[in-house]
């Protein structure tokens, strides 16, 4: 079997092109470097070098291990850090999230959770929150970010930050539209069929209140949400921190301010009995410190 320093000699000697040159790079004589190469080829029973009194020229053999030396080499310096006791072995993550967040907040996020556990690499999927879920169940993703109403026992999860709603429209409609009866008139613009962003709104009111609007309109994101809003489409509750520049702009206005729509939590997600639940919850704790966006 190759030792590691022939092999370290022979992936130098392929770098420099000159067995003298190589010999200096590793600390070893000139006489003791062609040895080690000597003894490899003899090894493996190939030629890994043509060698002449002015060059040293890598063999279509070299060329085959050179690939399979530099990993070997590579892995062994993992070995070093691995066995250190400052050290941890390198993981990956795969994280999901609805795409505007993922956009606004977790991608600007990516360098400074990076520089916190240089060993963790965060792999990122967008989606809604049905297909989150059903990905984070067939294992798919190993958590996820979302605001997501939860009732089941086989997921754990971690708070992160408070998101407060806002019952909105554009500014034409906003007169017209502040009273249950005036919903009659009004198009609801949400993103699925269980109208998850207007139950903020209407959990927040009196239980004998009806809004009974003249149709319904389906987007499926947020995005599409605050865009059919600013061409005139109708009502919707969106996330505040997502309109915070169209109402400062009056591009958008806020009904019932004084009675705003319940707020949610964004959670950090897993399933439960995961076997990196630590590493979730130290996750958890730098995304807390990250603020919305």
């Amino acid at each position: 079997m190759p030792d590691l320093e022939s092999l370290r000699c022979f992936e130098a000697a392929a770098a420099h092109g000159s067995f003298r040159v190589a010999a200096a790079s590793v600390g070893l004589s000139p006489a003791a470097f062609s040895d080690r190469i000597r003894r490899l080829e003899e090894l493996l029973d190939v030629r890994l070098f043509d060698r002449s009194t002015r060059s040293v020229r890598i063999t279509t053999a070299g060329e085959r291990l050179l690939p399979q030396a530099r990993e070997t080499l590579e892995n062994a310096r993992r070995c070093v850090t691995v066995a250190r006791e400052d050290a941890r072995p390198p993981f990956d993550l795969s994280l999901g999230t609805r795409y505007e967040l993922g956009l606004s907040w977790l991608v600007p996020a990516l360098g400074e959770l990076r520089a916190d556990r240089p060993e963790r690499t965060l792999h990122l999927q967008f989606g809604d929150g049905p297909d989150l879920i059903e990905k984070l169940e067939r294992g798919r993703l190993d958590a996820l970010v979302s605001s997501t109403r939860l009732t089941r026992a086989d997921l754990d999860y971690a708070l992160l930050h408070e998101e407060h709603y806002a019952f909105v429209t554009c500014k034409a409609l906003a007169r017209s539209l502040l009273r249950p009866e005036q919903a009659r008139t009004a198009v609801l613009v949400d993103t699925l069929a269980d109208l998850p962003l207007f139950r903020y709104f209407q959990d927040a009111r009196p239980a004998e209140e009806v809004w009974a609007f003249a149709d319904r309109e389906l987007v499926g994101t947020i995005a599409a949400v605050r865009l059919r809003l600013l061409a005139g489409a109708g009502v919707a509750v969106l996330p505040r921190y997502f309109i915070e520049a169209d109402l400062r702009a009056g591009t958008l206005s806020e009904l019932h301010r004084r009675t705003p729509p319940h707020s949610d939590y964004f959670r950090l997600i897993w399933r439960r009995g995961h076997r990196l639940t630590p590493e979730f919850q130290l996750l958890a704790t730098s995304l807390r410190r990250l603020p919305l966006r």
